[in-house]
């Protein structure tokens, strides 16, 4: 990746995902690797380069008719040619189905190349939902183990360990064989010593958990880290990352998420799925030839991944389908539509064959409201989408700064110290309060909860009065001195997830913000709920209660508060919409609540991004210089093409190769002197006119081939591209044809063309570059990178932040 042009011999081909995972992590110089237009600094030497002054041979080789390994692939941190991977796609395809009319054989293949897509489908969904249902259970047992372990086997959690005992309903956590740590060293759990013998040890397993973690992922895959999506994002617009979607990244990732969400930090492991989803997909590709040998077709498979690592993260495959079309995927046609639909199928009846909550639900926080809302209710939801919103603009604001800090201070040198002192302080402040001890999903659950007569929760602590007891509903109550205690804790459990996200988000340990969003939202919306609750108990005679909420009836319901307020903050974080509408209904199971979901959904997106246009995922990808073209954005300035184009007016002409007239020893000189990743090809250096294109990689490829396996190429042999060889003498050595790695149709525009249609050319033909001309000659070029700047320059951004930090 360091390597500075050609060196003969030394260059070794990289096609696999799995490979160059080491390189993550480090100080990466991605100044020799990208796509910057072919401008030469040094051009001097070139002038007596023309088609008269070479003598030649009639002698010739075209090696090439066969494709070489490693030709029409890519370097690292270099972005695909959509049109050119969709090109040998439509080849490939054309040629099955022409053979498949000459043989029973021939036939065979083109219907196992047709159902190929659909089978890799099937294993993507049933190892994300294996993968996903192990992170479940074996999260759901770290978590516990904090506490305390199970005498009747220590491999069971707190649940599974009463389940098979004698004990009350009441108090079925308190079983006989699940010990607290304080009950196992001293024999007893009451009393100040017990208690700071379990503070002791919960924040003991905490740092040990995220320690753990942090190392693994320092040691054995750099690229294992956080979230995943704004990587994910990038590489299905056609970047490419090696490594990031490997073997090792799967493993790594897998184990360290159960570490991380166990120590009890403030993440969650929805995003991380889709990373691990997205994994499985890359990984089984090698399985199938077109997959492997097809960036482009690649891409659509890990869209389809994505969408199976939302459906088993809420089990929601409808959501994870809208998900991966609404946030994730560059480019998503029907066919990829309907396999993400099959994939996250599987994934869900995978996960749901687990059963890793042992409730038959695909989520810890499951929840069934039947309780219709009233119109007036709108007004409370539509104030928690604006919470919503200010929630998430103040956290993408303040996260970012702590992680743009985190770059370019000593404190990113340092990350297992920092992971070390977020989870000390988050330990030590979570313990005393039971709502930010347990899980954040189980937090999740208990707020969504509605109460019922046997629910022992503080949160349904209230003041009973049976005789008005109707059915199953019970009515609207006085709240008693649990709920009350329950408030100011939940309160108070507000203001840490609130801080202490903004710290946690970005460490070097797996860490999703799903979750955390949802639970800032839960505990508002609860706390709103109640509220508004009691405030219809004590006044139903007022005008906006008078005409609905009579008394002794169950008016309003908190757990519906806390998910609209979930659904709220979680939309001002990432602006999603359609898909997380319907990600929180899959998740609840009540269709009569997408209104409410959707005004509180809107509310915070407009909130939001009337102070900041951007989400997480994207304020992310700019942060790392990710060369990302947001599709979602409208180019508004009247630029030309000409006034992007490089070379500008007093930069040096551009570096070309001519079609017939430079020797290997010139082209080579080129390569090594220039960094660019193509060139090029013209009729002559006078004319200027255009022949084609071709990509740096290629060129060394075949010519380090052609050097190794053909006799007399050697550094005075002419390189042509053209169909016929030049006339040349017949003393000259043999010469070097080139023409089938020539990329004969380049995108071309004219000098004039204004500068939104260029970039809307770049958004929806996933261009790499695009060449300049004027009246047929060729003038400049504009590389994905020049487009990129110059959007940048023009939002008074600092251009050269468009690098892959």
């Amino acid at each position: 990746m360091d390597q500075k042009g050609y060196r003969r011999g030394s260059y070794q081909s990289s096609t696999s995902d799995e490979d160059m995972v080491e390189i993550a992590g480090t100080s990466l110089d991605f100044s020799m690797t990208d796509d910057d237009p072919p401008l030469d600094q040094e051009m001097g030497g070139f002038s007596s380069y023309n088609g008269g002054e070479m003598n030649g041979t009639s002698k010739m080789m075209d090696f090439l008719e066969e494709p070489l390994p490693g030709v029409g692939t890519y370097e690292d941190f270099n972005t695909i040619d959509w049109v050119r991977e969709k090109s040998r796609d439509r080849d490939r395809h054309r040629e099955i189905t022409s053979r498949s009319k000459e043989s029973t054989w021939a036939l065979i293949h083109s219907v196992s190349d047709a159902f190929s897509g659909w089978l890799l489908m099937l294993l993507i969904g049933l190892l994300a939902g294996s993968l996903a249902g192990l992170i479940d259970i074996s999260a759901h047992w770290m978590t516990d183990l904090k506490e305390g372990v199970c005498l009747a086997g220590f491999w069971f959690n707190h649940e599974h360990c009463c389940w098979k005992s004698n004990t009350t309903f009441t108090d079925r956590d308190k079983c006989p064989e699940w010990k607290s740590w304080s009950q196992l060293i001293l024999g007893h759990g009451e009393g100040a010593f017990a208690y700071i013998l379990n503070y002791f040890m919960y924040v003991i397993w905490a740092l040990l958990f995220s320690l753990l973690a942090v190392l693994l992922v320092k040691g054995f895959a750099p690229y294992a880290c956080g979230s995943g999506i704004p990587e994910i994002k990038t590489i299905l617009s056609g970047f490419i990352i090696r490594g990031y979607l490997g073997k090792w990244t799967l493993i790594i990732k897998t184990i360290t998420l159960v570490l991380a969400v166990s120590s009890g930090l403030s993440l969650g492991k929805e995003g991380p799925l889709v990373h691990v989803a997205c994994c499985c997909g890359n990984i089984l590709c090698h399985l199938f030839t077109k997959y492997r040998k097809n960036e482009a077709k690649r891409r659509e498979v890990l869209s389809a991944a994505a969408a199976a690592g939302v459906s088993v993260a809420f089990g929601a495959p409808i959501g994870g389908v809208l998900f991966s079309l609404e946030e994730v995927s560059y480019y998503f046609p029907l066919k990829t539509l309907w396999r993400s639909f099959f994939a996250a199928l599987v994934a869900a009846f995978t996960l749901r064959s687990i059963n890793p909550f042992g409730n038959s639900r695909l989520v810890l926080f499951y929840v069934e409201f039947h309780m219709p809302w009233h119109l007036l209710e709108l007004i409370p939801f539509v104030l928690l989408g604006i919470f919503g919103g200010l929630w998430g603009a103040f956290f993408i604001r303040s996260n970012i700064a702590w992680c743009r800090r985190r770059k370019t201070t000593k404190l990113g040198k340092y990350p297992v110290l920092e992971v070390f002192v977020v989870t000390a302080i988050t330990a030590i402040l979570a313990f005393p309060n039971e709502y930010t001890r347990m899980s954040t999903s189980e937090l999740i659950s208990e707020l969504f909860n509605d109460c019922g007569i046997l629910d022992s929760s503080k949160l349904c602590e209230y003041v009973n009065d049976f005789n008005s007891t109707k059915g199953d509903d019970l009515p609207d109550r006085a709240a008693g001195p649990g709920v009350y205690t329950a408030m100011w804790q939940l309160a108070l459990a507000l203001i840490m997830k609130v801080f202490i996200t903004i710290f946690t988000f970005g460490m070097k340990v797996p860490s999703g913000l799903f979750i955390p969003s949802m639970a800032v939202g839960a505990i508002a919306g609860r706390l709103l709920g109640v509220g508004m609750e009691q405030l219809a108990f004590y006044h139903h005679d007022w005008v906006i209660f008078s005409g609905w909420c009579s008394p002794g009836a169950d008016c309003i319901t908190p757990g519906l508060y806390a998910m609209v307020g979930a659904a709220a903050c979680l939309g001002g974080v990432t602006r999603m919409t359609v898909s997380l509408v319907v990600i929180m209904f899959e998740l609840t199971g009540g269709l009569e609540y997408i209104v409410p979901l959707m005004a509180a959904a809107m509310t915070s997106k407009w909130v939001a991004d009337a102070i900041g246009r951007e989400g997480i995922y994207d304020a992310h990808i700019r942060l790392n210089g990710y060369p990302f073209l947001e599709a979602k954005e409208e180019f508004s300035h009247k630029t030309l093409a000409m006034d992007v184009m490089r070379p500008r007016r007093n930069d040096p002409p551009l570096t070309v190769i001519t079609q017939d007239s430079m020797t290997v020893e010139d082209v080579e000189a080129i390569i090594n002197e220039t960094t660019y990743s193509g060139y090029p090809v013209v009729v002559s250096r006078e004319s200027q006119r255009l022949v084609g294109f071709v990509l740096r990689r290629d060129l060394i490829i075949s010519i380090e081939n052609a050097r190794k396996k053909q006799d007399g190429i050697v550094s005075t042999s002419i390189i042509y591209f053209t169909d016929h060889s030049p006339p040349l003498p017949p003393s000259s050595p043999s010469m070097l044809k080139l023409r089938s790695i020539l990329d004969l149709s380049p995108f071309t525009v004219t000098d004039q063309t204004p500068m939104e249609i260029v970039v809307d050319i770049f958004r929806k033909l996933g261009l790499r570059q695009c060449l300049v001309t004027h009246n047929g000659k060729l003038l400049g070029i504009i590389t994905k990178k020049d487009v990129l700047k110059h959007i940048a320059q023009l939002a008074n951004q600092d251009p050269d932040s468009i690098l892959f930090n």
